[in-house]
């Protein structure tokens, strides 16, 4: 990563009010970057701008207009990383209309933001930074909607990187392995369930939400120009075994 690369850029972050799209938000901000994030609810965004600093709006990306209303109130934008999603458990995802839900946040929402931001990251030769997962390589049979959308994380960030190439778009993604979040945590208080996860990890620990900011960071930056359509896996070597 080069110093300064981001300076007066603008950055929107979906999903950016806690776990690893917060620290994403802090870094870009650390790095003189203007940050914009997003949060499902009026209390989240709050409480993060407060907190933060950091300037934060509502959205539910599963509404096309309200995204298509952000992207319109935005003067520019340099990077869109795309951080939004959400998982259920105790089996609601094999319920067709929950499937349906989970897929069109985490996947469907994604394609929506990156539609909508497309004009507006063309005009500076953007990039877009898309949250893929361990789940994108591997199956899931507690999650089977969460496995799906972000196996079609993946597929969708390859297709766009192509189609856009030409635009001066670059789209790659980040696959974070098992990280220390709210997300994470009923599997790190079931001590059998998360020492299985560890003895996967050749690095024998959870990672942090900032080591997943690290390589989003470097994947917007000028040190990687030549690089899209990429996933790469951050993950304490887990994909590796």
């Amino acid at each position: 990563m080069i110093p300064g690369d981001f300076a007066s850029k603008k950055v929107l972050i979906t999903g950016g009010t806690s776990g690893i799209g917060a620290a994403i938000a802090k870094a870009f901000a650390r790095e003189g970057a203007s940050v914009v994030v997003t949060g499902l609810t009026e209390t989240e965004t709050f409480s993060f701008q407060q907190e933060s600093g950091i300037h934060s709006v509502p959205l539910d990306v599963a509404n096309g207009d309200a995204i298509n209303a952000l992207a319109g109130s935005l003067p520019s934008l340099d990077f869109l990383v795309n951080g939004a999603g959400m998982l259920l458990r105790q089996g609601r995802e094999f319920e067709p209309e929950h499937f349906a839900c989970v897929v069109d946040v985490n996947l469907t929402g994604m394609m929506r933001l990156c539609v909508a931001c497309k004009p507006l990251l063309a005009r500076n030769g953007g990039a877009i930074v898309n949250i893929a997962s361990m789940l994108s390589f591997f199956g899931g049979g507690h999650a089977p909607a969460y496995s799906a959308s972000k196996g079609g994380v993946v597929q969708l960030t390859k297709s766009l990187a192509i189609a856009w190439a030409s635009e001066r778009i670059r789209v790659n993604a980040v696959a974070p392995g098992w990280i220390a979040t709210a997300l994470t945590q009923p599997l790190r208080d079931d001590a059998a369930r998360g020492q299985v996860i560890l003895d996967r990890t050749p690095m024998k620990r959870w990672g942090t939400p900032e080591e997943i900011a690290g390589p989003v960071l470097f994947l917007c930056s000028d040190a990687a120009a030549f690089i899209t359509g990429s996933v790469l896996a951050v993950d304490g070597g887990y994909a590796a075994m």
